[in-house]
């Protein structure tokens, strides 16, 4: 049997799986199950992660301390609130590749990002336009001109949207730069998601801020497809500010709190404007309560409001796995696992389905994005009832995400069996 055929085969599959050195953590999460009783494919964690076992454990701990203790255990829990959102930073810091001191665990990602182009668009002169795909996800659109139009200008002026050379589908680096190059006297802020929702590339963040950097722009990042999916190093890809959510790779539930990073050299700045609350004040003198805003010299600054609670306690229970398996082990497996979901998609021939994704390696994470030709929704109907969760994203494609943490290579190979059969039947 040829190498080519053996790779088609579920035996191969599962000897893939004995071999991976994370395949415990699969047993550590819930799986939504079909009727029959068996698991579903579940291949949506770019959309919504998957619930680890112990988040039920560590909720619990904070609502039995809230029964028990009441307002002391701002103090007295086993994990006091008053610091809580302090046993995230460090682990969340390791996911992303920031400092502790730029990390912080809050809010939510739209939230996050209208705070930080508070901080970071800084419209002044002809120095008033903001840099974002054309087919960025909606509500960083929507975000962005808001914050133009608050600003008392006009998005259709101010708003440089970057698009794909007609034909494709992916933007071209070269043109990004060359786009920066020829606009940058007149960009305040370049604000790209590092990791496109839709076709599932992933940008340089560290060369596209070079760029940004060198002709006076601010540069940010929504980093909700790229953080527990790909190692973001970013401090040291230097860009000012990033944002993302927690509740697709990093399995925070839905709607689950985000986070943010703002680069060290901006920490002790105290001339940035800020919208201000109480939780980002000096922690010494924050319960004084009569004393003007004394920001705290980290990215804690950026906080308004003391914590939910038993929203952390998700996130937290999520990144104790992350510490454990690592996150640049995890690549090691995406890199492999998602591979391996391409070279069976490929195997069926582009007559009916079409990759969209970059092949190149450091140009995407676990996302697959797949073109339906002719955007035929019944295919995607088909394996959805066939036992798949996936997802469909108009005009005409199906994100599927293989994720490293929980997902296995017979997952995929079964993905793989069940898109044959329907493209089979359809054609």
């Amino acid at each position: 049997m040829s190498q080519y055929e053996d790779r088609h085969s579920l035996p191969y599959a599962k000897q893939m799986d004995q071999n991976d050195v994370l395949n415990k953590y699969r047993s550590q999460f819930h799986f939504p199950m079909q009727t029959d009783g068996t698991p579903y494919v579940y291949m949506c964690g770019n959309s919504l992660g998957l619930q680890p076992k112990s988040t039920s454990s560590f909720v619990l701990q904070e609502l039995t301390d809230w029964q028990n203790l009441g307002v002391e255990g701002h103090f007295h829990a086993k994990n006091p609130w008053l610091p809580y959102h302090e046993f995230l930073t460090d682990a969340m810091a390791r996911v992303v590749g920031g400092k502790s001191n730029e990390v912080v665990v809050m809010n939510t990602l739209s939230v996050n990002l209208h705070l930080m182009m508070v901080s970071f668009y800084r419209p002044l002169g002809k120095r008033n336009k903001i840099v974002i795909e054309a087919d960025a996800f909606p509500s960083d659109r929507y975000a962005v001109r808001s914050q133009i139009r608050f600003h008392g200008l006009d998005p259709d002026e101010c708003l440089i949207q970057l698009k794909a050379r007609p034909g494709e589908v992916c933007l071209r680096s070269e043109d990004i730069e060359e786009v920066i190059e020829s606009n940058g006297d007149t960009i305040s802020l370049i604000m790209l998601g590092n990791t496109n929702y839709y076709t599932g590339q992933y940008f340089n963040m560290k060369q596209i801020t070079q760029w940004g950097h060198a002709k006076g722009c601010f540069v940010g990042f929504d980093c909700a497809h790229g953080a527990g999916n790909i190692p973001l190093d970013l401090h040291d890809s230097g860009c000012d500010f990033a944002v993302w959510c927690n509740y697709k790779y990093l399995n925070s539930g839905p709607g689950g709190m985000g986070g943010a990073f703002v680069h060290e050299r901006h920490l002790n700045d105290q001339s940035i404007p800020r919208f201000e609350g109480w939780w980002g004040h000096n922690k010494e003198t924050r319960f004084k309560m009569r004393d003007g805003f004394d920001p705290i010299r980290t990215a804690e600054s950026w906080q308004l409001s003391n914590p939910p609670i038993l929203a952390m306690a998700s996130v937290w229970s999520s990144l104790k796995m992350f510490d454990q398996a690592g996150i640049q082990q995890l690549r090691t497996k995406s890199i492999s696992l998602t591979g391996y979901l391409e070279f069976l998609v490929k195997s069926l021939g582009d007559n009916k389905v079409h990759i969209i994704t970059p092949s190149e390696i450091d140009k995407r994470g676990s996302q697959l994005s797949i073109q339906v030709k002719n955007a035929n929704k019944e295919l995607y109907n088909r394996i959805t009832k066939d036992g798949v969760i996936a997802d469909w994203r108009e005009p005409d494609v199906i994100r599927v995400a293989p994720v490293p943490m929980y997902n296995s290579y017979e997952d995929v190979y079964n993905f793989y069996t069940i898109l044959k059969n329907a493209l089979e039947d359809n054609s």
